[in-house]
């Protein structure tokens, strides 16, 4: 996303990290000198912390063993043309058929019915009737890695919500994208969960040395919240329950109280920020919702009290159906003990989302992933859950494009296919409307008007 946006300091590296910490103004000043930097232009990388960015991605490129995403892209400018293209745009469930897509500058130019006339000069890729969708929106995803962006943006991800990652790499992934050494994904980053135990996350700024003993007095919350708005952060996340991820926490077990995350909700709030709340119990997921949070992630046991409660507070719902169902096996949660958890707390899972949709709750799609190499959580089989629990193929479709960037405040940017916003497009196969699985098979992916992943030209024989 590399128009206005939150471009605040981003990166950590030893004594340099430190120095920074010591300087900072502390508070509120502290807040407000971060929006100042957030504002300054378009896609630029504030100058406090370039350096420490550097470092991190340096260290990102050695850990992961590649070169930075861009550096293997067609760089090639100009316009590029869709022709032959059946539109589905996120916004209407008809598609417009044989369409002419032009792309230019990284945004959609125009979308018109037919095959249009195609200047000489420019790029023109016939889709020869395959689909042509907005990019898939992950509104709930650990990714931190070089690495992990890349499968993501190959799986067809073009917008990521972080929702925890130990520290700020991914606001560092996040400009990276916005100043354009990235093609994408685009990040909207959330920092340091805000939770009781930040755990190792107190390394990640000595403004949060005073945390290492936990965040649950409103003084302690308020310090947590204001570091992630001075490093610039575009949501924020907290909790309401205990994880489910590990064996040895009770995800029913509630660990903020409602009066606990209204500090939390308000203290961001004068930041701009929005807040989307980890919650399983029915309990926390109430209080949650009662304190002002903008998503619920997960869900699993909410009654049909707080749903109903969450149809009047307008509070979306991330599911993550893609990691219940995959406790205990090999990916995010591959714990043999999280086997049986997931046995028991899938179908709840399930059940609950089912009665969320039913009452009218916007869901949208989050894979709760790393991206990892071993992990097979994708946003295109959360598609496939929704699917499969009730939402019909159509509003599951918005829940990974246009609702989901109607949650998180930048669908006059992108998540659909229309002219002004953003070039994050997939071409597919077949229509997913009819067959949802298609989704699973990319064959192009545009980001930021950068073709990213071709897989139509790749299987063309060669010519002479």
């Amino acid at each position: 996303m590399r128009g206005l946006g939150r471009t605040g300091s981003t990166g950590h590296g030893g004594t340099e990290s430190a120095e920074r910490g010591r300087n900072r103004p502390a508070g509120l000043e502290q807040a407000a000198s971060a929006e100042q930097r957030r504002v300054k232009g378009r896609g630029r990388i504030a100058e406090r912390g370039g350096r420490g960015l550097g470092l991190i991605v340096a260290l990102m490129v050695t850990a992961v063993g590649t070169t930075p995403v861009s550096a293997q892209e067609d760089q090639r400018g100009g316009p590029i043309y869709l022709v032959g293209a059946n539109v589905l745009d996120g916004v209407n469930p008809e598609p417009i058929m044989n369409a002419t897509v032009v792309v230019s500058d990284g945004r959609i130019v125009s979308v018109e019915e037919g095959r249009q006339p195609v200047p000489a000069d420019v790029r023109m890729f016939d889709l020869e009737g395959r689909w042509l969708v907005p990019g898939l929106t992950d509104a709930h995803s650990h990714v931190n890695t070089l690495a992990g962006v890349r499968r993501a943006l190959e799986s067809g991800v073009t917008l990521i919500r972080t929702a925890g990652v130990g520290g700020y790499r991914d606001v560092a992934i996040r400009d990276l994208v916005r100043d354009g050494t990235l093609p994408g994904p685009d990040i909207l980053a959330t920092g340091v969960y805000v939770t009781p135990d930040i755990e190792d996350a107190v390394l990640a700024d000595p403004a949060l040395y005073p945390l290492i003993d936990g965040a649950r007095s409103p003084d302690e919350l308020r310090l947590l919240v204001r570091t992630n708005l001075a490093h610039g952060v575009d949501w924020m996340k907290t909790r309401g329950t205990e994880r489910a991820g590990r064996v040895d926490t009770d995800p029913r077990e509630q660990v903020y109280s409602e009066a606990q995350l209204r500090v939390i909700v308000e203290e961001a709030a004068r930041g701009g920020v929005k807040i989307h709340a980890h919650a399983h119990g029915d309990s926390g997921i109430r209080d949650a919702v009662l304190a002002g949070v903008a998503s619920i992630e997960h869900g699993t046991y909410a009654s049909e009290e707080t749903l109903q409660l969450m149809v009047e507070r307008g509070t979306f719902l991330v599911p993550t159906l893609s990691s219940i169902s995959s406790f205990g096996q090999a990916g995010d949660y591959a714990e043999p003990g999280l086997f049986l958890r997931g046995l028991h707390m899938a179908p709840r899972r399930r059940e609950a989302t089912a009665r969320a949709y039913q009452l009218g709750i916007p869901i949208v799609t989050g894979a709760d992933t790393s991206y990892g190499p071993d992990s097979y959580a994708r946003i295109s089989r959360e598609v496939e859950f929704l699917v499969d629990v009730g939402v019909s193929p159509w509003d599951a479709l918005r829940g990974a494009t246009s609702l989901a960037a109607e949650l998180l405040g930048v669908g006059d940017r992108t998540g659909s296919i229309q002219p002004g916003l953003e070039a994050d497009l997939l071409v597919i196969d077949r229509n997913p409307l009819e067959h949802v699985r298609a989704l699973q098979d990319v064959l192009m992916v545009f980001s930021n008007g950068t073709l990213v992943l071709d897989r139509i030209t790749m299987a063309r024989p060669a010519t002479d």
